[in-house]
């Protein structure tokens, strides 16, 4: 593997030459010779080619489907290179394996698929002739500096379809914000809606289909690895919550550096994750090796989520005023 020369507080995912060996005997290696039942792979990270793996998976298995697919885009993941196509052509290719993941789907099953501005109205087409389209949730994707002749592409979509839109789970107090209250109001003397603090006015509202509090993981994220199109946890836990229970099975047959499975893991549900390139399933193991002892999701805290930066922000002010309050105390008491 290749080796990076890191910062002291680069907290960027590495895995050492003994790690990648033991990780490796984790893996579930698909030989393509036999079929695949449920049991021999939860909880599992599939090392295979998607399109041939979903041929052998068995129907009505999983509970929840999370898909972030090779955009139409020229992208190098480590070796693997996808070459973006004309419009059809991409269609084309997401009818090799769209029918058969739709079919591994439980009755009361939802779906989640991952896009952005290019490929987003390609998803929806197809997406849309296997199942029942609900919502598009647009997210607020800041990073990199920009460009000098177009818009900076700072947003992407996840469309959100079901095959029985009359029996599916969804359970919005489970992904419920907190929000500071700018112009807190008052009835008969008190907060109305919101909810006045030592940490601050704060208010829970319900999500919308448009998320601004998602940070990108960066070099300084225990989270972060090296994968070129890595989700936060952060948006993948909200969609994992919402969607599915305890115990469920969520399923990712794109798997990456593995934060479905390990958000997964964390939230106490089961996984099954599908990943083609070998090192990046080394990297989903550590990962997952990692949550068992480590279940913190940034940005999630208290069955809540926070507005982007300011979880980290509240607890330093509640600590200062800790500090401050007993350094008043001891004062008084001298």
């Amino acid at each position: 593997m290749t080796k990076k020369e890191r910062a002291p507080r680069n907290q960027t995912l590495t895995v050492s030459d003994s790690e990648s060996a033991r990780f490796a005997d984790k893996l579930f290696v698909d030989t393509g010779k036999t079929s695949l039942d449920l049991e021999a792979i939860l909880n599992k990270t599939v090392l295979g080619d998607t399109i041939e793996v979903l041929k052998r998976l068995p129907d009505s298995i999983f509970d929840l489907i999370i898909i972030d697919p090779p955009y139409n885009l020229d992208k190098d993941f480590h070796g693997f290179k996808f070459k973006a196509s004309d419009d059809r052509a991409y269609v084309e290719y997401l009818e090799t394996w769209f029918s058969n993941v739709v079919r591994t789907m439980k009755p009361n099953a939802s779906l989640y698929l991952c896009g952005d501005w290019k490929n987003s109205a390609t998803l929806y087409e197809v997406m849309n002739r296997h199942l029942t389209v609900l919502n598009r949730i647009t997210w607020q994707r800041e990073k990199g500096r920009g460009a000098k002749t177009n818009w900076k592409n700072a947003m992407e979509d996840i469309w959100f379809g079901v095959k029985n839109k009359s029996d599916y789970y969804f359970d919005v107090d489970s992904v419920k914000m907190k929000r500071k209250v700018i112009a807190p109001y008052k009835e008969n003397g008190k907060p109305k809606d919101w909810e006045e603090t030592e940490k601050g006015n704060f208010r829970l509202t319900h999500p919308s289909n448009f998320w601004d509090d998602i940070s990108i993981p960066y070099w300084s994220m225990p989270e972060n690895t090296d994968h070129p199109t890595q989700k936060p946890e952060k948006l993948i836990a909200k969609l994992i919550l919402a969607s599915s229970k305890e115990n469920d099975v969520v399923f990712d047959p794109f798997l990456g550096s593995g934060t479905t499975s390990v958000v997964s893991k964390k939230l106490n549900r089961n996984y099954v994750g599908i990943e083609f390139n070998k090192e990046y399933a080394i990297w989903a193991e550590k990962r997952l090796m990692l949550a068992e002892d480590d279940k913190t999701i940034q940005g999630y805290s208290d069955g809540v989520f926070w507005e982007r930066n300011t979880l980290a922000a509240q607890k330093k002010q509640s600590k200062k005023k800790v500090t401050s309050n007993l350094a008043s105390r001891n004062l008084f008491e001298q």
